[in-house]
C-alpha cells in the first residue's frame, strides 16, 4: 500500500471517529436528561424519566393531567413497598408479573401486545405499569402476612354491622345453587351452525322440566357436553346473574348465551335457602376487610417512610 493510501484511509478513518463523538455529543444531552436522578429512596434512585413516564401514564389511565409531586410521592411509596418484600424474602418473578399485566389488558378487552401497543401510543413503556403491578402485589402479600390476624372479620362483627345498618332480616337470606351446565359445541367462527343451535337450545329448554329426566336426554343430542356440578352461593354471583338465577324455577334451564365454545344454558338442579352466607353478610365482610386492610397499610406505609434514607437532589 502507498504512503499516499494509507494517508488517505487514516484520514476516512479520523472523519468517521470524529462524526461519530459528533453524533455521541449530541445525543448524551437527552439521555442525560432522561436519566437525571432526583430522588435517592434507600440507595435505589428514581430519575426525571420515571417520573416523565408515570405522569403520562397517570393522564392516560385517570383521563386528567397528572400532578408530578404526587407522582414523586408515588413512586417513594412504590419503592418502599419493593424494598420491604426484598426484606421479606418476597421477591416475583417475571412470569407473574407479566401475567398480571396480561390479565389487566383482558379485563379491556387486549391482548398484551396490543396494551403494549395501546401505551406506546401515549409514549409510555410498557415496564412503568409492570413496576407499578410489582409494587401493588408485593404489598398485597406484605400487609396480608403481617397483619393477618387483624385481618379476620368474625361473624360477630359482620352481624354487628348489618345490625346497626338496620337490614331487614328478609334480605339477609342467601342461596346455595347447585347448577348443571350444558354446552351446545359450535365449532369457532361458524356463524350458521350457532344460529341453528341456539334453535335447539330453546327447543331444549322448552321441554326440559327436571334435572333427572332431562339430563340424560340433554346428553343423548348430538355434540351437546354436560359438564360437572357447579354450587354457588348467592353471595358469590354477580346481581344480575343471582336475579337470573331467582326466575329460573328448579329443574328448569336458564336462557341460551353463545360462547366462544358454542351455545351454553345451566341446568338449576337444587336451589337451597341458607343464613350462614348471603349477599348482604359477603359485602359488609369485604367492606370491613377492606377498611382494615387499608388504614393497616396506612400506618405501616408511614412507618416505612421514618425510617427510609430519603435524598432529595
Amino acid at each position: 500500500m502507498t504512503p499516499n493510501r494509507r494517508g488517505m484511509r487514516g484520514g476516512q478513518g479520523r472523519i468517521i471517529i470524529a462524526a461519530a463523538c459528533v453524533i455521541a455529543a449530541m445525543a448524551a444531552p437527552s439521555r442525560a436528561l432522561a436519566q437525571h436522578v432526583v430522588l435517592v429512596v434507600n440507595g435505589e434512585v428514581i430519575t426525571d424519566y420515571d417520573i416523565e413516564q408515570r405522569m403520562k401514564y397517570n393522564t392516560l389511565s385517570s383521563h386528567k393531567p397528572a400532578v408530578r409531586q404526587e407522582v414523586i410521592e408515588d413512586l417513594i411509596d412504590e419503592k418502599l413497598k419493593v424494598q420491604i418484600g426484598r426484606r421479606y424474602k418476597i421477591e416475583l418473578p417475571d412470569k407473574d408479573i407479566d401475567e398480571s399485566y396480561a390479565d389487566m389488558g383482558k379485563r379491556m378487552r387486549l391482548s398484551a401486545e396490543q396494551l403494549t401497543q395501546t401505551l406506546a401510543q401515549s409514549g409510555i413503556d410498557a415496564q412503568t405499569l409492570k413496576s407499578r403491578i410489582r409494587a401493588d402485589i408485593t404489598w398485597n402479600y406484605i400487609i396480608r402476612g403481617k397483619f393477618q390476624s387483624s385481618l379476620q372479620i368474625s361473624e360477630k362483627s359482620v352481624l354487628a354491622e348489618l345490625e346497626t345498618a338496620k337490614k331487614p332480616e328478609g334480605e339477609q337470606v342467601g342461596y346455595d345453587y347447585t347448577l348443571r351446565p350444558i354446552l351446545f359445541v359450535v365449532p369457532r367462527g361458524n356463524t350458521t351452525l350457532q344460529e341453528a343451535r341456539l334453535k335447539d337450545a330453546e327447543a331444549l329448554r322448552t321441554r326440559f322440566t327436571d334435572c333427572d329426566t332431562g339430563l340424560p336426554f340433554a346428553r343423548s343430542l348430538r355434540d351437546v357436553a354436560i359438564r360437572d356440578p357447579i354450587i354457588k352461593n348467592s353471595s358469590e354471583l354477580a346481581p344480575a346473574l343471582r336475579e337470573l338465577l331467582d326466575k329460573t324455577e328448579i329443574g328448569h334451564l336458564t336462557p341460551p348465551e353463545t360462547t366462544v365454545q358454542g351455545v351454553e344454558l345451566f341446568a338449576l338442579c337444587t336451589k337451597k335457602e341458607t343464613k350462614a352466607e348471603t349477599p348482604e353478610k359477603r359485602e359488609v365482610r369485604e367492606k370491613m376487610f377492606s377498611e382494615t386492610f387499608q388504614a393497616k397499610a396506612k400506618n405501616y406505609l408511614r412507618e416505612l417512610r421514618r425510617q427510609a434514607m430519603i435524598e432529595r437532589k
